[in-house]
């Protein structure tokens, strides 16, 4: 609030200069800087001075009902600020990539839920770029997305690293061969996501790295579709241990031998620079990092 508004409500209370003074912990000469400085910038005398006493001109009268209103809001404002850093519920809305969003984040939520009741998440699922942008626009609290190019604009925190493979249905030729070989990768239909998706980013990256020129690609938008397209006996495709480990479990799918995988890209947690860092944003990352770190633990342990 501004301070000379606060000297002016204290000298029109105590309607007496060096009790105004005594209560800021002011000087005398201060208290009357400040008031001159509020009748300056108004271009009207708010008070009307005397030896013994201080009274208030009509002028004085507004500005006082006014200044008592903005101190209410001020200390209303106060009081929500301090609310929202420390009070852990109310709305959180959280974008996820499809990878992280389908196969990671429901056991964060499913923790989330038991700890804090009060916290009422919203997840959108989205490719990374769609994601990534969402956070910047102020539609998404925070995002947590796969891959390396995420754009400008965002505080990028790393979260987990993935690991890839290359995975074929359990009956496809190559299913059982050890090692397969680059050439016999590129005469495969290479199931792949759409261009703007991490794992999309990812496949793009490992055919470079790889020196991989497949003869055919096919896009899907689903991650599942994918899977079952795979698992049905047509092509390869390359994604995360954790999107497989369903159908790893059932033996429909099978990881292919291949040098120089698995391939790796990094989970990472995205907010706009500069946000307040609310409790229920603290809590949450904690979960997350927490839930993550366990899936981590039983991949590796499987």
């Amino acid at each position: 609030m501004d301070q000379s508004l606060v000297v002016f409500s204290e000298v029109a209370d105590t309607r007496n200069f060096s009790r105004a003074a005594e209560r800021l912990h002011m000087t005398q000469p201060a208290v009357s800087q400040h008031i001159k400085v509020l009748e300056e910038r108004l271009k009207v005398r708010l008070l009307e001075r005397n030896n013994k006493s201080v009274a208030l001109t009509k002028a004085g009268e507004i500005v006082l009902h006014h200044a008592k209103e903005i101190g209410g809001l001020y200390r209303r404002m106060e009081e929500m600020v301090d609310e929202l850093m420390h009070y852990t519920g109310g709305p959180l809305s959280i974008g996820a990539s499809y990878t992280f969003g389908e196969y990671v984040l429901p056991l964060t939520l499913a923790s989330l839920n038991t700890e804090y009741p009060d916290i009422r998440p919203t997840v959108m699922i989205g490719n990374t770029s769609d994601i990534a942008e969402k956070v910047r626009n102020r539609e998404l609290d925070v995002g947590i997305v796969e891959g390396e190019e995420i754009g400008t604009g965002l505080a990028v925190e790393k979260l987990a690293e993935d690991e890839m493979f290359v995975a074929s249905g359990a009956r496809h030729t190559l299913a059982d061969r050890s090692p397969v070989s680059m050439a016999e990768l590129e005469g495969q239909t290479w199931l792949v996501r759409e261009q703007g998706s991490g794992t999309r980013a990812a496949a793009d990256k490992m055919f470079s790295e790889l020196g991989l020129h497949p003869s055919r690609l096919m896009e899907m938008s689903s991650t599942q579709s994918i899977k079952e397209t795979v698992e049905a006996g047509l092509g390869v495709t390359l994604q995360s241990r954790w999107a497989l480990r369903k159908e790893l479990g059932l033996g429909s799918l099978k990881l292919l031998d291949i040098e120089g995988l698995p391939f790796r890209r990094g989970f990472h947690v995205l907010m706009r620079h500069g946000d307040l860092r609310t409790r229920t944003m603290d809590v949450f990352l904690q979960t997350l990092r927490t839930a993550t770190g366990t899936m981590l633990s039983s991949q590796r342990d499987g």
